[in-house]
This record gives C-alpha cells, sequence and structure tokens, in this order.
C-alpha cells in the first residue's frame, strides 16, 4: 500500500533566476566559440545550453488546498504541498490532486427497507482527500470510487433499518435522523478508507415511500395517527368523567344510584368523545307532573 510522503521541493523563483543567470551565461559563451571558430568549445557549450532549457522543465505551480504527486519514470517519490511556484526534477511527472472539500448527491436509490417496503432514497456526501498517494495509486478513478461505495453504502443502510418506526423498536430512517447520518458515514468511511479519503459529512437528502405504495402507507400513517388521537381522547374523558362523579360525591351535589351513574357516564362520555358538537335536550316533564 502507498502511504503519502510530503516532499519538500526548491522553491522556483530562486531556480528561474540561477536557470536564466545560467542561459544567458551559456549564450554568451556559445557565442564566443562561434566567432574565434572552436568547434569542441561549441559542442559543449550546446550541450550545457541544452541541459539547462531541460531545466526549464522541472518549473511548476502549486495553488491552494492541491497537491503534486511527483513520480520519476514510473516511482512515487514523494508529494508537494506547499503553495507557489516549485522546482523539481525535470524528469519527474507531476500530477495535481485537489484536496478541497467536496461533495456530490447521490441519485434517488430504489430500495427496500428492513421490513420489505419500497423505499425511495438519496443522500449527500461531504469529502475530501488526505492521502494522494492511496487515492492515486490504490483505486483506478478516485472521484467514481467514492461515488459508487457511497451509494452501496447507502444501499446497505437502508436495507438495515425500517422506514419508520413501530411499537417496540428503536432506530428508524424517518425518525432518527442524526443516528442515521452518523451510521451512514461510518460505513461510507469504512469502505473509503483504503482510497484515501476522509467523509466529512453524510445525510439523507431523501427519503419516500416507493410510489406504487405510497398511497396504501399514507392511509396507515393517517389510521395510526387517528387511532393514537382517539386514545388520547378517551383517556382524557375517563378522567374527567371520573373527576365529575368524584367531586358530586364529595360536594353532596345529589346523589345518584348505579343506573343513574352509568346514565351520567355514557352521557358525558357521548359528549366529550363525539366529533361533532353535542345538542342539549332539557327534559321537562317532570316539571309538570
Amino acid at each position: 500500500m502507498n502511504r503519502e510522503q510530503v516532499r519538500q521541493v526548491p522553491s522556483g523563483y530562486l531556480m528561474l533566476v540561477v536557470l536564466a543567470v545560467v542561459q544567458v551565461s551559456l549564450g554568451y559563451i556559445n557565442l564566443k566559440m562561434i566567432l574565434a571558430g572552436n568547434v569542441s568549445g561549441m559542442i559543449i557549450a550546446g550541450v550545457a545550453s541544452l541541459v539547462a532549457v531541460i531545466g526549464w522543465v522541472g518549473f511548476f505551480m502549486v495553488h491552494p488546498n492541491e497537491a503534486k504527486v511527483l513520480q520519476l519514470f514510473g516511482k512515487y517519490v514523494g508529494t508537494a504541498h506547499d503553495q507557489g511556484l516549485k522546482w523539481a526534477n525535470p524528469f519527474y511527472s507531476k500530477t495535481a490532486v485537489s484536496t478541497r472539500i467536496r461533495n456530490f448527491e447521490s441519485g434517488k436509490l430504489k430500495v427496500n427497507d428492513s421490513r420489505g417496503s419500497p423505499i425511495e432514497i438519496a443522500a449527500v456526501v461531504v469529502w475530501k482527500v488526505f492521502d494522494t498517494a492511496e487515492a492515486l495509486f490504490e483505486v483506478d478513478d478516485y472521484e467514481e470510487f467514492v461515488q459508487i461505495q457511497s451509494e452501496s453504502a447507502l444501499r446497505n443502510l437502508s436495507t438495515t433499518y425500517p422506514y419508520e418506526p413501530h411499537e417496540g423498536e428503536g432506530t428508524a430512517l424517518r425518525s432518527h435522523p442524526a443516528e442515521i447520518a452518523q451510521a451512514l458515514r461510518d460505513e461510507i468511511q469504512d469502505r473509503l478508507e483504503q482510497a484515501g479519503v476522509t467523509v466529512i459529512e453524510a445525510r439523507i437528502s431523501h427519503l419516500a415511500y416507493a410510489p406504487e405504495i405510497a398511497n396504501a402507507m399514507l392511509r396507515r400513517q393517517q389510521a395510526s395517527a387517528i387511532i393514537a388521537a382517539r386514545t388520547q381522547i378517551v383517556a382524557g374523558a375517563v378522567g374527567m368523567v371520573e373527576m365529575a362523579l368524584d367531586q358530586l360525591k364529595e360536594k353532596g351535589v345529589v346523589e345518584l344510584d348505579e343506573e343513574r351513574k352509568a346514565a351520567m357516564v355514557s352521557n358525558l362520555l357521548v359528549v366529550l368523545c363525539g366529533e361533532e358538537t353535542t345538542k342539549p335536550v332539557v327534559n321537562t316533564g317532570s316539571l309538570y307532573n
């Protein structure tokens, strides 16, 4: 496995001055050899001038948040990170690798959750290269590798958790976004470690039931919401009826036998649990008898 080796290279500005002085001096010497008719001197000066020209090939620029991977005839010799104009062996090949923070959004994947329900899911992944040697030499195309492995990790995560929680269940895709984001980041990082890439953040950007079951799931959610609301209403109504009976008995407002208590409880529950506003009916028959 190739690990990054930081290589310090000379400043390009100093070498620029040195090569310029050498080039001018060799040009002057070559001119003197030509005027003097010294053939051997001209050959030596010409070869030296050629070497100086080759030296100009060694200049390269390192931009902010960029690194240059240096190779000598296919052998990795180090990575230059210092910004600015630099100079290295003219025979080094210099490959630029961006170390900037990058992100991409996966396509909408259609997968089954842990219960087998078809869902649509997509994610945003924020990443950067931390080891330029591994990024270039351990995988064929590290950008494509990041995208494919991220989508694979997202697909695997989707089959591990349910879309939404039910009774007795814990983490779910819809109800625990922070836990799901952390689990997704960890899984993607495990897959990208060998490519010299670090995952800064990964989060779900799209989550929905597949169209063919969306209506059925919506009806189930509505039914669950109605049941939960009714349960709360009934619990509250029973408490209010119990409180009313206790206060009537405590203050001695009226004495009720069991039959009248049952009728009162029935009427109160109808009033408290009914969806529509109740209309009272005043029983005045006893006033005229």
